[in-house]
Parts: structure tokens; C-alpha cells; sequence
């Protein structure tokens, strides 16, 4: 990937047209080769300059027939020059096609069984296709069945690869076939995913990690995955996971259970009946997507005024403003939950809200300085991208309501690869906010906050939570992994049902405040 001209740089955004090394393909044939693989017939239906291909043909004496296809012609020539030197080159077919306009049951009916479907699809999604103007795209389809709201928060955006995998894996599925691709990690999770959902018959599927940096130059997490589909009837759904192409032995299984993807299959099986209601309810922290007006520091004494503290903050643009200490609250981040660095917040979150859609205009009179502050600062709030804002009052926030001014919360971080739960109170008589890349139970003391973050922190949690979680997820740990623990049914496995069923039913103020915060109110 280093020193190329500016015109390979830009086909190689265009089409995520990754070369796979031809050392780099010797291994992946290698392995194959070593698991029993024996193909009379390869095919590469992104062929490139052809790397895999050839790897295949110099392994595979078996191989009668070849079929390379790519979209591009230099890529094509290339190849075809590289052909026409070997001695079996009469049983090549390399021809120029775009992969989304070929029949691919036709070439296949017309390739000897058993057969290998080999190579390094383009590493590149939908969305940036469409950005760069590029006519490299599939159909539009709903392959997922994705809502109008996913489609806002970004989840119909895909990898084209991961279109491409499902395409063949379903053309081949009933054949004598091996399918092994390189690929995303999150991509070879979605196309087996799909292929259990849909019941695709797999007979065998296994995935085997590599350095996608040393290989290609990109920072991501990578793997080679291997779908044999010579399978009349269905299988156990699960995949092994080795951590590179030399181990023997896999490290984890994926497995997919009532629905669902799961990291650890062996977890799963072992905890899933700590499934169930969600008796206390995980909140976000708060949105505001804009923490330079937004996120302050405490800079200076206080002035006293009627009725109203004032004190001196710089935001991170610098500046030095006296505001009211009405709407300013301790907060944390992510790091800090992570770290366990919660007991002196050093950042102030600005709060114009109470609860999504509430007017924000009685800050105007609550505090005339905090008013002045972002009527200065709105066009760097009118700027928010987030349709979250649209139709909102002015200087809106969202992921707020009472449960983000609980005196007391049990808090994780989404963004770091760790399981640990924090405790956090309050900080100058104020209760402590957090952003929204932290998740929180909200909780009426200490007690019961300290009683939930030793369940949540036990081995059993931690497995049962890890059966869920794909660590190389930008976010892994989500509010949705959080409220599938029956925190109920862990008690009861750890002896101590009694005791969080009194902070259920407890009675008074903060019992009635601890119901109103399980049930959103």
C-alpha cells in the first residue's frame, strides 16, 4: 500500500481493491490444503491480478478447471498475460465482468464439482460507493428488512463484500463447494448471520484471524472465512474461531441461538436462562453532539448573586464565560467510567432539558447568562447533523429524562474493551451526568447502587455478558447486550435474591422514585 501513484490510490478507494500479496495467498491455500480441501474446479469471482487464483492452481493438482472474473480490464490483461505462460492454461477462463451483472448459477452449473470459491472481495461499503459517484454497486434491495429509523441511524449501510458472500454462498449452497474469502470480521459475521436465519445449509464454517495491517495496510480486524456447503440437511449453526492461520485448535465458537448471533456459543448455553425481564432499566447517557459549547470547566471562585450561584467556565473553544450554575452538572465520559476515575468529574455538562421535547426557553429567565451563552453559541448547535434535533426546540439535547439526575447510578463504558461496573454519585451537592457512550442503571442510594455493581461485576455476569459481546465492535458493549441479564435471576444464582427483591418492593419515597425510574416515567 505505500508508494502508489495517485490514480492507483484512487481505484483502490473506489473499489476497495485491496491486492492480496501472493505470499499471503500460498498460506490461505496452504491451510485449505492442510484441512482436506481438494477442488476440481476453483473460481474467483473478484480475481484481481489474480494472486489467489494462481496460489490455488500451484496447490490444488486436482484442479481440471479455473474461472477468474473482474471488473477491471487492466487487472484482466494482467492476468491473462500470467495465464497464457502456464502449460494447463486452455483450462483458465479469465474474463472482464461486473460481478452484479454476471449469472453466477450459469458458470456454476458448468464447473465440475468439487469446487472452491476462492478470493478477497472489495473492502469498501455501500455508502462511500455512492459518495464517490460509483457504478460498482448492487441493486438497491432491503436485505435486511431494515426500518426507516435504522436507515437514519446508519444501519442499511453495508459492506459491498458482505452483499457479494451472501450471493455466491447462496448460489453454492446444495453443491459439493467450499466457499473462502477474506473478509471484515463484522462481515463474516453477517454473512453467516444471514445464511442461519435464512437456513442456508452449511455443513462446516470456520473463521481464522489475520493482521489485516501487516497485509493490506488497514486498520481493521480481519479473517479468512471457510463455508463448506456439501449438506443435504441442516447443521449444528456454528462457526470455530482460531486466532490465526496457523492454530489448530479454535479459540471460541460462535453460534447462533433462538435468533440470534452469539459470540460465545459455549457461554451461552451455560447462562442463557439468566435471560429474562428487565427489572431495573438501562438508560443512556445524555446526547448533546457538541462538546465545545457544551462540555465546560470550572475555572475561578464563585460571585454571588440573588438567588443565583455564578461561576466562571472555559469551554473547549477557549473561551471564559460567568454562567449559572443552574443548568451545569458534573459529567463523565467514557474514559472516566473505564478507568474508575469517577470521583471528581473535572468536566461540567451543560443541561438545557429535563426531559426530550421540554421547552428550553425558560432558561431565559432562570438564568439570563446561560441564555446569552447559546443564543452566542447556536450556530454551532443549529450545525448538529443528528436528526434527533429536527422539530425539537432550539439548544435541544436528547437521552435525558429524570433518571439522568438520579442521586446514584451503576455505569459502564460502551466504547472500551472492558467489563466493569462503576458506582457514581454526586459531586458538589449535584448528581453526576454521564454522556451518551455510557450506560446506567439509576439508583435511589448507595446501598443498592453498591448491591448492583457487585452482581454485575461477579464471573457469572461477566460470562454471561461476554457470550454477547464482539469485542472488535467500534461499541461493544450496547444497552441492548445490558437488558438481556435478568439481574433477579442472577441474584437468585448468587444466593442473594432476597435482598434485591427488597430494593424492588421497598415502600416510601424512594421505593415509588426507584418504579417511576424502571418504568421510564
Amino acid at each position: 500500500m505505500m508508494n502508489v501513484s495517485k490514480k492507483v490510490r484512487s481505484r483502490i478507494k473506489e473499489m476497495g481493491d485491496f491486492q492480496t500479496p501472493p505470499g499471503f495467498s500460498d498460506r490461505v491455500c496452504d491451510l485449505l490444503f492442510e484441512k482436506g480441501i481438494r477442488p476440481v474446479s476453483i473460481l474467483e469471482p473478484t480475481c484481481g491480478e489474480g494472486n489467489f487464483l494462481l496460489s490455488a492452481l500451484d496447490r490444488f493438482p486436482s484442479v481440471s478447471e479455473a474461472v477468474g472474473v473482474d471488473i477491471n480490464a487492466e487487472h484482466v490483461n494482467r492476468l491473462r498475460g500470467k495465464i497464457a505462460q502456464r502449460k494447463n492454461s486452455q483450462r483458465i477462463r479469465i474474463t472482464q465482468g461486473d460481478f452484479f451483472n454476471i449469472d453466477w448459477n450459469e458458470i456454476l452449473e458448468h464447473l465440475p464439482e468439487p469446487i472452491l470459491v476462492i478470493g478477497n472481495p472489495p473492502w469498501v461499503t455501500n455508502a462511500e460507493l455512492a459518495r464517490l459517484r460509483s457504478d460498482n454497486l448492487p441493486q438497491k434491495t432491503n436485505l435486511w428488512n431494515f426500518s426507516g429509523l435504522d436507515s437514519i441511524t446508519g444501519k442499511s449501510n453495508f459492506d459491498i463484500s458482505e452483499w457479494m458472500l451472501i450471493h455466491i454462498l447462496e448460489r453454492i449452497e446444495g453443491r459439493d463447494a467450499v466457499l473462502a474469502m477474506l473478509c471484515k470480521t463484522s462481515v463474516a459475521r453477517k454473512v453467516l448471520r444471514y445464511a442461519w436465519k435464512k437456513d442456508v445449509r452449511l455443513a462446516s464454517s470456520s473463521t481464522y484471524l489475520f493482521d489485516a495491517g501487516e497485509t493490506f495496510g488497514v486498520s481493521v480486524d480481519a479473517c479468512l472465512l471457510i463455508c463448506e456447503t456439501a449438506c443435504k440437511t441442516a447443521r449444528p449453526q456454528s462457526c470455530k474461531v482460531y486466532s490465526s492461520l496457523s492454530e489448530e485448535v479454535h479459540e471460541t465458537t460462535l453460534g447462533f441461538r433462538d435468533g440470534r448471533l452469539i459470540s460465545q456459543a459455549r457461554l451461552y448455553d451455560r447462562w442463557k436462562h439468566l435471560q429474562g425481564d428487565e427489572y431495573y432499566r438501562w438508560r443512556s447517557g445524555i446526547k448533546h453532539d457538541c462538546s465545545r459549547v457544551m462540555e465546560l470547566e470550572k475555572e475561578g471562585g464563585v460571585a454571588s448573586f440573588p438567588f443565583v450561584e455564578v461561576r466562571r467556565y472555559r469551554n473547549k473553544l477557549g473561551e471564559l464565560h460567568e454562567l449559572e450554575s443552574t443548568y451545569l452538572y458534573p459529567m463523565l465520559k467514557s474514559s472516566n467510567v473505564a478507568k474508575d476515575d469517577v470521583l471528581e468529574p473535572a468536566k461540567w455538562m451543560l443541561v438545557t432539558q429535563r426531559s426530550v421535547g421540554e421547552s428550553t426557553t425558560p432558561i431565559r429567565d432562570k438564568a439570563p447568562r446561560t441564555w446569552r451563552y447559546l443564543q452566542d453559541h447556536g450556530d454551532f448547535l443549529d450545525a448538529r447533523k443528528s436528526s434527533v434535533y429536527e422539530n425539537r426546540p432550539r439548544f435541544s439535547i436528547f437521552g435525558v429524562g429524570e433518571y439522568s439526575f438520579a442521586p446514584w447510578k451503576v455505569a459502564i463504558s460502551g466504547l472500551y474493551k472492558k467489563l466493569h461496573f462503576v458506582v457514581i454519585g454526586s459531586c458538589e451537592g449535584k448528581p453526576i451526568v454521564l454522556d451518551d457512550t455510557c450506560y446506567f442503571i439509576p439508583c435511589g442510594n448507595r446501598r443498592e447502587a453498591e448491591y448492583l455493581a457487585g452482581l454485575l461485576n461477579s464471573e457469572i455476569a461477566g460470562q454471561f455478558f461476554e457470550a454477547f459481546i464482539f469485542w472488535d465492535k467500534k461499541r461493544p458493549i450496547t444497552a441492548g447486550i445490558l437488558r438481556r441479564l435478568d439481574l433477579t435471576a442472577l441474584a437468585r444464582e448468587l444466593g442473594t435474591e432476597d435482598q434485591i427483591r427488597a430494593f424492588l418492593g421497598s415502600s416510601g419515597s424512594s421505593g415509588e422514585w426507584r418504579q417511576q425510574m424502571r418504568l421510564g416515567i
